[in-house]
């Protein structure tokens, strides 16, 4: 699954993890990072998530990262934001108050990109990639965050042998395998959500475990 999946997904307008309204583990938990309110935080594979705008709406500087051109653009068009663009190594840098996407491949951002990030919401970030890419994704994304910087994180849980991803099933145990050496693990929320996703119900699913985790650095 590499970034010519993710750039036909949106030419095709197979988007159906685009949510049409802030997410409400965003809108409940954030406030459990305690982050300065002028504190820059990072959207890892954000599309053109309306997240970007609540969490620039509560003072944040944002910086997100979208390897889809159509995406990024549609996201500033359809929230009327002006912008400048700019061309940085093998990423182009959308620019507008408060708020940077770095359009291009996830693995091309660098330390310097995301100096001076306190906190990241992967809502779609790691639900996103299959077992063999992951460990690369969150090995990466540790090596580029400040050390101080915390994550709220969401994953789903379910029986993966009944669907295909994305969004993958990512476990409690895949989590702790993935970061519990830089960061202390916790789980904040877990909901069966299945009824909220009757197109998984159709493809054969019985259960959808929605887990919300806080990660702190050691």
């Amino acid at each position: 699954m590499d970034t010519d999946f993710w750039i036909e997904s949106w030419s095709q307008n197979r988007i159906g993890f685009h949510q049409k309204d802030f997410n409400k583990h965003l809108v409940k938990f954030w406030e459990q990072l305690n982050i300065p309110n002028d504190g820059m935080v990072f959207v890892p594979l954000c599309g053109k998530s309306l997240d970007l705008l609540w969490l620039k709406q509560q003072g944040h500087h944002v910086v997100g990262i979208e390897v889809s051109e159509l995406a990024v653009s549609t996201f500033f068009s359809e929230n009327n934001l002006d912008y400048t663009q700019s061309q940085q190594d093998n990423l182009v840098r959308w620019e507008s108050e408060q708020l940077i996407i770095w359009q291009g491949d996830f693995f091309n951002l660098n330390q310097h990109q995301l100096n001076n990030v306190a906190g990241v919401f992967d809502r779609a970030s790691l639900v996103a990639l299959p077992v063999a890419l992951r460990e690369k994704y969150a090995q990466h994304l540790k090596n580029i965050l400040p050390n101080n910087t915390q994550i709220l994180l969401l994953t789903f849980e379910y029986d993966q042998a009944k669907k295909v991803g994305p969004p993958f099933s990512v476990s409690e145990a895949d989590v702790q395998a993935l970061y519990e050496d830089k960061y202390k693990i916790k789980l904040l929320f877990q909901e069966d959500v299945i009824n909220d996703y009757p197109q998984f119900k159709d493809q054969g699913l019985n259960s959808l475990e929605e887990k919300i985790f806080l990660l702190k650095p050691y």
